[in-house]
């Protein structure tokens, strides 16, 4: 059965955004093309464009805000993508809110959330666990034709090992990948998208775990030394979650889709693709959401430790991280490390989430720098890295009280807590008029006055179809690639083929 909210929630609609944003937002049999905001059409645009606000009651799009009483100049991503990748690490850009950084911030979690949208979590499908579309259709499958990326390379990590809850398995015997989990892409920036840019981006985004939050309780929170799962370090005190490095670094040679690592996965696609743009001005932005931020931290560290962003004309490829709702990965020696290579974070958080209060519930980045100094070597005890930019789901008028932790750790409603964020102090504007509705799309967080309903995504007959014969069936799938031939070739490049 297919959903519409187009007259029970964006009745009004055209009296707020011009109208190829505000196209209503449905569900049917086909792919689902989910409305969001049109992010780069900021890119280009004056920045004084009309807001979004709400009450607590009335129609959802209530009233229009004034535009901006402060003139701005004009600018373009491209003229300071720089700025926006973290040079000066965001200082004066998140209190107030730079408009163009929040669009930056919006696309990039739309990148993210597409795993979640494109992941089949049904352990009644034979293809759980995996992508349910074929890297050529991925954004156009998704309605995010717009965002001007091509899908490059599917990763891939073997689900044998203690992370139950991350890892999704079909109920059938007979099943795509029996040790596989589809858990991210790697993706570039088209010619058009790349001239808006300003510069040739490469971007990585981690899949999460997009409901649950059992997935904590199965982190062993326990420090191992980095370079003990043979990833390069010169400092044997630099320590992460063993979790998230077992996540990382683990493989299963019997897999024809998971016998290299998601580490080496990523290593040897970005020397690909760095190769093939090495003329032009490039980017590395790494991008993910729960336990996909955590490893968006890791293959950002690997890809610099390696040195493998620097290009053969001593160029060094800026590499940013763009985390949503993370929790700490190292302690305080890996986020030293990671400011000595000049990674880049921008951690986006709900004040509200517990992930990004684990672990390291006692020892942590918050209690006095004595107490740190003498819990240094514990094997608890934790560091957020980066700048952090705290959101709180209380100030959207949109958003209903609840007990359900896990709503505080929605990737979509922190999206709607980013659109609306002008500053500390400052209201609650929608800035760019990104469907509130999305938010409902996995939980149920919108206050019931707005008739939309909760977990509302989903697909119609659960995948059946109907043969020739009128019978229903799950239908085949296109047959996934395996690994590129060339994979075991640009490990040796990198120094990694002696692990095979």
């Amino acid at each position: 059965m297919a959903i519409s909210l187009s007259k029970t929630f964006l009745s009004i609609a055209h009296q707020v955004f011009p109208s190829e944003k505000c196209r209503p937002v449905s569900f049917s049999g086909r792919e689902p093309q989910l409305q969001r905001t049109t992010s780069m059409g900021f890119a280009t645009r004056s920045l004084r464009m009309p807001r979004v606000s709400s009450k607590t009651s009335g129609s959802l799009f209530s009233s229009i805000d004034e535009l901006d009483k402060e003139t701005r100049e004009e600018r373009r991503v491209a003229d300071v993508w720089r700025e926006f990748h973290g040079v000066d690490d965001w200082v004066g850009m998140l209190d107030p809110m730079d408009p163009l950084l929040r669009s930056e911030l919006i696309r990039y979690g739309e990148m993210a959330q597409a795993c979640y949208d494109a992941f089949d979590f049904d352990p009644f499908s034979k293809y759980c666990g995996s992508c349910r579309f074929t890297p050529r259709q991925f954004f156009d499958s998704l309605a995010m034709a717009d965002h001007g990326y091509v899908v490059s390379r599917y990763i891939f990590a073997t689900s044998n090992i203690n992370l139950p809850n991350f890892f999704k398995k079909s109920r059938w015997p007979k099943v795509w990948s029996k040790s596989a989990n589809w858990i991210g892409y790697v993706a570039v920036s088209n010619d058009e998208i790349s001239k808006r840019l300003g510069r040739r981006d490469i971007v990585v985004a981690w899949r999460g775990t997009v409901t649950r939050l059992e997935w904590i309780a199965d982190l062993m929170d326990f420090l191992k030394p980095i370079s003990s799962n043979k990833i390069p370090c010169p400092d044997s005190t630099v320590k992460v979650e063993s979790g998230f490095l077992d996540l990382y670094t683990d493989k299963d040679v019997n897999c024809r889709f998971c016998k290299f690592s998601a580490r080496e996965q990523i290593l040897t696609e970005v020397k690909r693709l760095l190769e093939i743009y090495q003329l032009e001005e490039l980017s590395l932005t790494i991008t993910g959401h729960s336990l996909g931020s955590a490893l968006a931290i890791l293959s950002a560290y690997g890809i610099v430790e390696t040195g493998l962003n620097v290009l053969q004309d001593s160029r060094a490829v800026p590499v940013s991280v763009f985390s949503f709702s993370g929790p700490r990965v190292g302690n305080v020696r890996f986020k030293e490390r990671m400011e000595v290579l000049g990674v880049k974070v921008l951690r986006v958080v709900n004040v509200h989430d517990i992930v990004p209060k684990s672990p390291g519930l006692f020892f942590n980045e918050n209690v006095p720098l004595l107490l740190m100094k003498m819990a240094e070597r514990l094997p608890w005890s934790y560091s957020h890295v980066g700048v952090e930019l705290s959101l709180d789901h209380k100030n959207s008028p949109f958003l209903k009280e609840t007990g359900d932790l896990s709503c505080a750790h929605n990737l979509e409603a922190l999206l709607h807590l980013l659109d609306g964020y002008h500053g500390k102090g400052h209201r609650f504007v929608l800035a760019s008029g990104r469907d509130p509705a999305l938010v409902n799309k996995a939980t149920d967080f919108l206050k019931d006055h707005y008739l939309v309903p909760p977990y509302w995504r989903q697909y119609e007959n659960k995948g059946m179809v109907r043969n020739e014969d009128g019978r229903w069936m799950q239908p085949e799938r296109p047959k996934l690639d395996d690994q590129p031939e060339d994979t075991h070739r640009y490990l040796k490049q990198l120094g990694l083929a002696s692990h095979h």
